[in-house]
């Protein structure tokens, strides 16, 4: 099949061609002519499938028939992120540069004024993300009164983002008799309560299930430790000789060191992720594209629907939790029949998202039996985990010693004054009978040192249980010599016994 056989204008077709594509994907050619028909559709397809255009191409030639009415948009393109909204708008341009469209991109980070200009002259297509369109909603600046056709794309990725609320409320603004193009790679049962609530006997099109990799992408896990997960990432940029890469991390905190990190190791990267103003979002993604950023680091706002050609590596350095953002990840390289390569480095506490994962896709993914290239310049050598804890113990033994045998001395020398004590004159009274129990006391504390030697020559896994043999005594490790000295106490007069029994009598 052709895109000649599916019924749209030679103007969408010759700007079809001229882009080189011939043959329409699977989920174009089911779609493009249930579209033209007016029959709402619900697809189910990832990203990469080229859904994008099955319903780009329809609502141009659509569209191509009246004219729009100022602050009254004629179709309505909700999108989960800026990037693919903006992406959307390129397309637009791409296949409607034959056809007399406007269009307008609402979308966070650029100015009310620029986008309230578009929208007072009227346009066919307004692309938006649902933030910033109800912004506009509510400052009057636009009317979804007149919408004919509603498309709401990546609707499983609107879930994760919280947007449904700010769809539901969206759709109360629009026309009853409408057109419903709905998209979502996976169908959660609250994507599947808005469909039933927002199309009417809707075509079903299902191509590409989320949980399939593209047979194109070579997938490799790498094992390593938390600390030594950024070397293990340079040796293999190193080691692959890496063209251009995405490197997805799960936190925007994350995003911002670790590009810093890699520039610091005199990698070229940029950095993408929600918190960063458009332009520099923008000026990034163009950097990228061109060539003039090596490594993307990026938040999984970059995950979907970015078609970026040429992506040669993918690395998830940090785990996905979700087991389908794995495969929108990976799916980022080995676009259009080109090959690619996926690494994915996890830890021990990313067992749980890594069994998701391999549930999910049905397998497996296969470890990286290569060997750790050299040192990377300016970097240090990873040393594996277990390995660093085995020459870290001999150090923290030593110091141990080195401590310890300081303490002992003290112990030492409390203990001759314990036993110069005992062994003095013994005229004590009363208020002194413990001073036995010292006595007793004393050679078990001798021990004390001789038993936190042995602890330190077995690594120190007695030290513990020793520590909690010894008895306590006084307000440190030791009973300084002073406090064992007998007082002698003044004798009472008989009047001083009077006056205690006084006070005794009046505290009754």
């Amino acid at each position: 099949m052709t895109f000649d056989e599916l019924g749209l204008s030679p103007e969408i077709l010759k700007a079809v061609s001229e882009t080189g594509y011939t043959t329409p994907t699977p989920i174009q050619a089911q779609a493009i002519p249930q579209v033209l028909a007016g029959r709402d559709v619900l697809g189910i397809a990832q990203t990469g499938t080229g859904k994008t255009a099955s319903f780009t191409l329809p609502m141009i030639d659509k569209l191509s028939r009246g004219r729009a009415r100022a602050r009254m948009p004629r179709s309505l393109i909700l999108e989960p992120t800026r990037e693919l909204a903006a992406q959307v708008a390129e397309n637009f341009e791409t296949y409607g540069k034959y056809n007399k469209l406007s269009m307008a991109l609402l979308i966070g980070g650029v100015s009310f004024g620029d986008q309230d200009k578009k929208l007072d002259r009227g346009v066919d297509v307004l692309i938006a993300t649902p933030g910033r369109l109800l912004d506009h909603c509510s400052r009057g600046k636009v009317l979804l009164t007149g919408v004919q056709i509603l498309v709401i794309d990546e609707a499983d990725r609107m879930l994760d983002m919280g947007f449904i609320p700010d769809i539901e409320e969206i759709c109360k603004k629009l026309p009853f008799t409408r057109q419903t193009l709905f998209f979502s790679a996976t169908m959660p049962p609250e994507i599947q309560r808005l469909t039933d609530a927002f199309l009417h006997n809707p075509e079903r099109i299902e191509v590409a299930r989320i949980s399939s990799a593209n047979a194109t992408i070579r997938q490799a896990l790498v094992k390593t430790s938390k600390d030594g997960k950024r070397e293990k990432l340079e040796s293999i940029i190193e080691k692959e000789n890496v063209k251009n890469a995405i490197i997805f991390c799960n936190r925007k905190r994350d995003v911002a060191s670790l590009e810093r990190a890699l520039q610091k190791a005199g990698l070229s990267a940029g950095a993408i992720h929600g918190d960063l103003d458009q332009s520099v979002r923008t000026r990034t993604l163009d950097g990228f594209r061109k060539g003039d950023i090596r490594l993307l680091v990026a938040s999984d706002v970059a995950a979907r629907g970015l078609d970026i050609p040429d992506v040669s590596h993918v690395f998830n350095y940090d785990v996905p939790t979700h087991a389908e953002d794995y495969v929108h990840r990976i799916g980022r390289t080995g676009r259009a029949g080109k090959s690619g390569t996926a690494y994915t480095l996890a830890t021990r506490e990313d067992g749980k998202y890594l069994a998701a994962i391999e549930k999910l896709i049905g397998n497996p993914i296969p470890e990286d039996d290569a060997k750790p290239a050299a040192k990377v310049e300016g970097v240090a050598a990873e040393t594996p985990e277990t390995e660093t804890e085995e020459q870290e113990a001999p150090k923290r033994s030593r110091s141990r010693r080195g401590g310890r045998g300081r303490s002992a001395a003290k112990e030492e020398a409390a203990v001759e004054a314990v036993e110069a004590v005992a062994e003095a004159p013994a005229e004590q009274p009363t208020e002194m009978a413990e001073r036995p129990a010292a006595r007793e006391e004393a050679p078990r504390r001798a021990e004390a040192p001789r038993r936190d030697e042995r602890s330190n020559r077995n690594g120190g896994k007695d030290r513990g249980r020793d520590r909690d043999d010894e008895r306590v005594v006084g307000l440190g490790d030791h009973v300084p010599a002073f406090m064992l000295r007998a007082v002698k106490l003044p004798k009472k007069s008989a009047k001083d016994d009077a006056e205690d029994l006084e006070m005794e009598s009046e505290d009754a």
